[in-house]
């Protein structure tokens, strides 16, 4: 008896994680106010100092949306207006998209990526060269460089900033990549 209970249990929260991680942008409630802080190597660097340092690039349109800068290596969650947005340094894969305007397609809570690495809270939005490209955030919580010889799409983030993307960047959200 108690095995059914414990099966039955693991069925349900098994389902109920599914269902949270597949919810609509418009059913998702943002999980607070995002906020802008420089890393303590950008800190050191000097990177955070001035007005702008670490401003959403101005070609990246307006409104609700995850901003991704090819050649900055970082990414924006731009929340409502009059929020701050929050920004962290990503670590790209080999293949990248294109600079444009995209749509998050899919989400999955844990996987095995192209390389072979445990990760989670993996948000898709593009195919490129039949590589699916999306964030993620290795379990280890590392970032390594990519191998250069291998064909992989995800762009890797710390378990924090993974954890951050997972809540905004819901099916549907608003991604823009700029150069």
């Amino acid at each position: 008896m108690a095995g059914l209970t414990a099966a039955a249990l693991a069925a349900v929260a098994f389902l109920a994680y599914q269902a949270s991680a597949n919810v609509p942008a418009n059913l998702a409630v943002p999980s607070g106010t995002p906020s802008v802080s420089a890393s303590p190597k950008e800190k050191a660097a000097g990177k955070d100092k001035g007005k702008g340092a670490l401003a959403v690039p101005a070609q990246s349109g307006a409104g609700v949306r995850v901003v991704y800068a090819l050649g900055g290596k970082r990414v924006w969650l731009v929340g409502e207006p009059g929020q701050k947005p929050q920004t962290f340094e990503v670590m790209p894969s080999t293949v990248n998209p294109p600079p444009g305007t995209y749509r998050v397609t899919s989400r999955s809570g844990a996987v095995t990526g192209s390389d072979g690495v445990q990760i989670e809270h993996v948000v898709r939005f593009t195919n490129v060269e039949s590589v699916s490209i999306g964030f993620s955030s290795a379990v280890d919580g590392t970032m390594p460089t990519p191998n250069p010889a291998t064909k992989t799409g995800g762009v890797r983030m710390k378990r924090a900033d993974g954890d951050a993307m997972w809540s905004f960047a819901t099916v549907g959200a608003k991604i823009v990549v700029v150069p």
